[in-house]
């Protein structure tokens, strides 16, 4: 079996394309659309990577990264956000917050496709 992706994300174009790029590329990909549950998800099935939305229904990106980073047993995961607001303080509040690498919308696939295989292939 591949190594497992957890995308958390809620808007279905982009979790078609990324779990269609990363599928192909040999990876499992699991995916999850809210918020308010993304933890229970996490420790009910633990991936080796995490894909991140900042904006979601229930709770931020931001707020779900932190709980991750609180928690001993996801603190090491590698989380790459996603957001459509590039600005240079959500980029930042990433960082801080512990986000191994931060993406903005509109991204290419080949873009998020080469950061997974680098952080999971290495």
């Amino acid at each position: 079996m591949g190594k497992r992706v957890l995308l958390i994300e809620d808007e279905p174009n982009i979790i078609e394309a990324i779990s269609f790029i990363l599928s192909r590329d040999g990876f499992t990909v699991h995916t999850h659309e809210d918020g308010e549950t993304a933890m229970e998800k996490v420790r009910a099935t633990p991936p080796d990577m995490i894909i991140l939305d900042v904006m979601l229904p229930g709770r931020s990106g931001f707020d779900i990264l932190r709980d991750l980073r609180a928690d001993p047993i996801t603190a090491g995961l590698p989380v790459l956000m996603l957001t459509a607001r590039g600005q240079t303080k959500d980029r930042d509040l990433a960082e801080r917050l512990g986000a191994d690498h931060f993406m903005t919308k509109p991204f290419s696939n080949s873009e998020v496709r080469d950061h997974v295989r680098a952080v999971l292939e290495a």
